[in-house]
C-alpha cells in the first residue's frame, strides 16, 4: 500500500480546538449550524457551507459551493489554516474514557483505492458521492480525512510508539469527551517503507470522501494533457488505524410505521419469524439477537444463525432486513425508503425510545454492533454490507489537516 507525506494545510496551535469539528456527514444542517454559531473558525463553514446562506438554500445549489471556496481562502487568508513549510506526516490518537486508539494521518493513491488494494464494504449514493466530488473539485482539496484500517503490523507500532514518546502538536478534549493528540513527523520514510509491506487497507469510514477523492483524479487526469502521475489530485487525505484497536457500536434503525398493520397484527408477523422475547434489554449483549421498542415495551428477537449463509447473510442487520423490514414493513431498498432511518450507536438506545414514544417513529431496533473482523472477511471476498451496518467511534475530528492539490 502507498503512502505519502504532504505539504498540507492545518491550524496554528492555539486555534486547533476552534477549527476541528466533526465530520460532514454525522449532522444535518440545522446541528452544523448550532454547532458553528459564534466560532467563525470552524471548519464546517467550509465542509457545510450551507450554514452561511439563507435558510431553505437547496443544498446542491451552486452558491453552496461557491461559499465552501470563498470560506477555505477566508480560513488561509486570515490564518486559520497555514500551509506546512515541507510534506509531514501526523500521528492521530482519539481517547474517550479507557479507548484509545493511534493512527497515522498522510495521503494515500488514489490508484490503490481504484485496484482495490484499498477495499470498501458499502455502496455509495449517487447524489452524495457527486456532492463531496463538487465540494473537492471547488475546493481543488480533500478538506477531510477517510477512516482507513489495516491488520496490525509490528513493525508500524514500533514506529508508532517511538513518535508518540515525543511531545505532541496538538493535545484538546472536544466537547463531546474525545481527546485529540496529534504528533508531527518530519522523517516519514521509515512509515512510508512499512506502509509498503501491507497488503491491503480498508474503508472504515468515509465511502463517500473516498470515491469522491477517486472520481476528482480520474476526472483531473482526464483533463490534463499534461499528466505525469505525480500531481497531488493523484492522493486523498486518511487516518490509518490498526484494526485491533477500533472500536465499532451498533447502527441502529427505526421505521415511520407498521406499514398497514396493528400492533398485534404486527407481533404475531414478527413471533411468526424470530423467537420473541418480553420486558428485554434496550441493547442485545450477543450476535442473533435484535431488542425492538414498540409500545412503549422492549422486545428481544433471537434466532439460530445459519452456519451454511455466506458473511453478508449471516449479518444480524441482513437477518432483520430479509426476515423483517422487506417482507413485514415493506422497506425494499432501506437505501432509497423514506420510511425508514438510522440511528448512530453513540446516540444510545434511549434516543431510539425517545422517537418512538414522541411519534417519530412506530418501532425501532436496537441492533448487536458488528465486528471489524467480519468487516474484513466481507471485503475481502468482493462483497458488500448493507447499508449503515457500522458505526466507529470516536469520530476524527475535520480541520487538523487539510490536502490541497
Amino acid at each position: 500500500m502507498q503512502i505519502r507525506a504532504f505539504q498540507g494545510w492545518r491550524p496554528p496551535v492555539e486555534l486547533a480546538a476552534k477549527v476541528a469539528c466533526v465530520p460532514y456527514d454525522v449532522i444535518n444542517s440545522a446541528e452544523a449550524a448550532q454547532l458553528a454559531a459564534g466560532n467563525p473558525d470552524s471548519l464546517l463553514h467550509v465542509i457545510r457551507p450551507e450554514i452561511d446562506l439563507p435558510a431553505g438554500t437547496d443544498l446542491h445549489a451552486p452558491a453552496v459551493y461557491a461559499r465552501a471556496a470563498a470560506n477555505f481562502r477566508d480560513f488561509q487568508a486570515r490564518g486559520v489554516l497555514r500551509r506546512e513549510s515541507a510534506p509531514v506526516l501526523f500521528l492521530y490518537r482519539l481517547r474517550h474514557g479507557a479507548h484509545e486508539q493511534t493512527g497515522v494521518t498522510a495521503v494515500f493513491h488514489t490508484d490503490d483505492y481504484n485496484r482495490d488494494i484499498i477495499k470498501k464494504h458499502e455502496k455509495t449514493r449517487r447524489d452524495k458521492e457527486d456532492d463531496r466530488t463538487r465540494i473537492t473539485h471547488e475546493l481543488s482539496a480533500n478538506p477531510e480525512p477517510v477512516f482507513l484500517t489495516y491488520r496490525d503490523a509490528p513493525e508500524i507500532d514500533a514506529l508508532v510508539a517511538a513518535t508518540v514518546s515525543g511531545a505532541p502538536l496538538y493535545d484538546f478534549t472536544a466537547p463531546d469527551g474525545v481527546r485529540h493528540t496529534v504528533w508531527r513527523v518530519a522523517d516519514s520514510e521509515p512509515f512510508v517503507r512499512a506502509f509498503a509491506t501491507v497488503p491491503r487497507g480498508y474503508v472504515a469510514d468515509g465511502h463517500h470522501r473516498s470515491a469522491s477523492a477517486a472520481r476528482v483524479g480520474q476526472e483531473r487526469r482526464a483533463a490534463n494533457p499534461a499528466h505525469s502521475g505525480a500531481e497531488d489530485y493523484n492522493w486523498f487525505l486518511a487516518t490509518i488505524f490498526p484494526a485491533s484497536q477500533l472500536q465499532v457500536l451498533p447502527y441502529n434503525r427505526v421505521v415511520a410505521d407498521l406499514h398497514g398493520l396493528t400492533v398485534n397484527e404486527f407481533l404475531a408477523a414478527v413471533g411468526r419469524r424470530f423467537t420473541v422475547s418480553a420486558n428485554a434489554a434496550p441493547a442485545p449483549t450477543a450476535p442473533a439477537h435484535v431488542s425492538m421498542y414498540l409500545n412503549g415495551q422492549w422486545h428481544g428477537l433471537s434466532w439460530t444463525p445459519d452456519a451454511a449463509a455466506d458473511p453478508v447473510a449471516r449479518l444480524d442487520v441482513s437477518v432483520l432486513q430479509n426476515r423483517l423490514l422487506a417482507p413485514v414493513l415493506g422497506i425494499d431498498d432501506p437505501r432509497a425508503s423514506q420510511r425508514i432511518d438510522f440511528v448512530g450507536g453513540s446516540r444510545g438506545t434511549d434516543e431510539l425510545a425517545r422517537r418512538v414514544d414522541g411519534g417519530a417513529a412506530a418501532v425501532a431496533f436496537s441492533m448487536f454492533p458488528v465486528t471489524v473482523r467480519q468487516l474484513m472477511d466481507i471485503a475481502d471476498a468482493g462483497q458488500i454490507m448493507p447499508p449503515k451496518s457500522t458505526w466507529f467511534e470516536p469520530k476524527l475530528r475535520s480541520g487538523l489537516f487539510v490536502h490541497t492539490f
